[in-house]
């Protein structure tokens, strides 16, 4: 008697019920038994209403913990392929251990000289598209909001020092160049993104979700770069900064070449922005110094606060990020205390 087959088939769960490879229908409609340790496997609705019984394994047995649980489903699978079936086992998750089980079942069977050994396959039937993880996220973040105390204590305001507090961790990361902690701070950062949009879905009166947050970007995304997306031709970075300028600003409806600028942004990072939404219009601004005032011996705070400016305004016309030289300083001076530090 030839031996029959035991297949190991994986699913994705963040891949909806019944979208699988064509291998796998093929394997589940010859298959002479479909199995699982799961009566409520999420791909069981979809295969039973394309015809495909599934029965759920014996009771008796998923009630022994593992690994004896493992060892005796494993061997039931084998006695039963041994008899030539075809089985299909429905791994509830990614199978390893039953798959560990029945490899070193079948190996010691090998050694031992028995005859009529089934092969063992692993079939991966639905794979992770990019981004399949962030249904994961969705889901763990649904589970805070229900269970956990703190999680559920939070508003849109009480968070608002975390979300600066993650964005600035995630610049730290940037700028000293640690990609094992950038990874961390961009899923920190990812989570506030989640939460907030978490809230957002339980509005009583205007809510939206996360997606509905993905479908604005991505639409934003889209209607900004018609040279991507589009039949808009440029020719240079330049371009494409100011056709996005323009779009938004447009889009925006504003009134003002200013407007819209939060004023809540770091002063030189302000400034900059400022510099840059009026720069190439015809604009009077002689009240607002060109150069660099020279500063008396006892400034007063518009003084600092003008020769700041105008330093601001060397630095855009450079295309010098003022924020980030400035950080490059304080992280120098930084570095300059520590060794003398070490030398004191």
């Amino acid at each position: 008697m030839t031996a029959g087959r035991i297949t190991l088939l994986l699913t994705s769960p963040r891949v909806a019920p019944g979208l699988l490879s064509w291998p796998a229908w093929q394997i589940l409609q010859r298959a002479d038994r479909v199995l699982t340790d799961d009566p409520e496997h999420p791909q069981r609705v979809a295969l039973e209403a394309a015809g495909v019984e599934v029965r759920t394994f014996e009771e008796d047995i998923l009630d022994v913990e593992q690994p004896t649980r493992a060892e005796r489903i494993a061997r039931s699978l084998v006695d039963e392929a041994a008899t030539g079936l075809d089985l299909v086992w429905l791994a509830s998750d990614d199978g390893s251990w039953l798959g560990r089980a029945l490899g070193h079942l079948l190996a010691s069977r090998a050694e031992a000289g028995e005859a009529d050994q089934p092969v063992l396959e692993v079939l991966p039937a639905s794979y992770d598209v990019p981004g399949a993880r962030l249904l994961d996220l969705v889901s763990v973040m649904d589970q805070l909001r229900a269970r956990c105390p703190w999680v559920r204590e939070q508003t849109h305001r009480s968070l608002v020092r975390y979300l600066v507090e993650e964005t600035y961790e995630t610049v730290e990361a940037v700028e000293t160049g640690d990609r094992v902690h950038l990874r961390e701070e961009l899923g920190d950062l990812l989570f506030q993104v989640a939460f907030h949009a978490q809230l957002a879905s339980e509005h009583p009166e205007a809510p939206f979700t996360i997606d509905d947050v993905a479908g604005d970007l991505v639409e934003k995304l889209i209607r900004r770069n018609p040279h991507v997306f589009g039949s808009a031709q440029v020719d240079d970075v330049a371009e494409i900064e100011n056709m996005w300028d323009a779009l938004k600003e447009e889009e925006k409806g504003r009134r003002s070449a200013v407007e819209g600028v939060p004023l809540a942004l770091p002063a030189l990072t302000l400034a900059d922005k400022l510099l840059g939404r009026t720069a190439g219009r015809d604009l009077d601004l002689a009240d607002v110094d060109e150069d660099e005032p020279r500063l008396p011996d006892r400034p007063t705070t518009d003084d600092i606060g003008r020769a700041l400016f105008a330093l601001v305004r060397r630095a855009h016309t450079a295309g010098i990020d003022p924020e980030q030289a400035l950080r490059d300083a304080c992280r120098r001076f930084v570095e300059a205390v520590h060794a003398a530090e070490a030398q004191s």
